[in-house]
């Protein structure tokens, strides 16, 4: 008999991978509850927070705390126009930062430098101001279309019951590459925590209250935990903290012009 050199007591790799990549769906599928659509979910979330038919504006206040260090507290305006995912922030205090500014149009982000009077590109990555925040928390909320659903479940969050969603990004160029979030039953934002590819939690954002513009809905304070810088303080690691408060929100609208570098050097001068 003529051996066909295969051993019968031994798969072959194909089959094996095949069967575990089977394994792997029925695992993924089996942590999304059935019934459940949660892309509508983030798509909800979106809209309570995103202004499609009028201009937003608002005045936010940064306080810093960084372990070792103390605090430092800076403002910002900020004005955006979600139907052309645009957004132009200028600093108002302290006084050496004063002028300075941001541009986002489209995938486009300049930075403005009153002393040298240039633009610069940067990026939504960039931590705005050296703080805690990013410059792509500014921009209009995009959760359903940059993210897909890897899992879900539902617990309770303080006074909240909330769906908890493990989502993955859908492109390299999406600051947070993974991501979970906490959405309450009313459909807002209550919790994230960004992630690494290789599942490092990199900081974590709180939303403690919201107020109500029109018929949408803007952070009263936002808490950012820094889950990677701080400082050892008596022995215990003390994370930085980037905390903001939104107010005097208005969808007035506004000139086509705010939207341009000319306004903003205007606005330095």
């Amino acid at each position: 008999m003529i051996s066909s050199g295969i051993s019968p007591s031994r798969p072959r790799r194909p089959l094996l991978a095949l069967a575990a990549f089977l394994c792997l769906l029925q695992a993924l599928a089996a942590q999304i509850p059935a019934g459940t659509d949660f892309t509508a979910l983030l798509k909800k979330a979106d809209a309570l927070v995103t202004f499609p038919d009028t201009d937003f504006s608002a005045e936010y206040t940064f306080v810093q705390e960084s372990p070792g260090q103390g605090k430092s507290t800076k403002q910002a305006m900020v004005f955006r126009r979600d139907s052309e995912n645009t957004y132009l922030i200028v600093m108002v205090m302290p006084v050496e930062d004063k002028g300075k500014g941001y541009l986002k149009s489209n995938d486009n982000l300049w930075f403005y430098d009153p002393v040298s009077r240039r633009f610069t590109f940067t990026s939504a990555k960039e931590r705005f101001q050296n703080m805690n925040a990013r410059n792509s928390d500014f921009t209009r909320s995009n959760l359903a279309g940059d993210y897909k659903v890897t899992s879900a479940r539902w617990e309770a969050l303080g006074k909240y019951q909330c769906w908890v969603l493990d989502l993955l990004a859908t492109s390299p160029e999406i600051p947070s590459p993974k991501m979970r979030i906490w959405i309450s039953d009313d459909g807002l934002a209550r919790k994230t925590e960004d992630y690494s590819l290789s599942g490092q939690r990199l900081r974590t954002t709180a939303f403690p209250q919201y107020q109500v513009v029109g018929t949408r809905f803007v952070p009263q304070t936002v808490v950012i935990l820094d889950e990677l810088r701080g400082a050892n303080i008596n022995g215990v690691f003390v994370k930085e903290r980037t905390t903001y408060t939104i107010t005097r929100p208005s969808m007035q609208s506004l000139p086509d012009a705010t939207f341009s570098k000319a306004w903003l050097e205007k606005l330095s001068d």
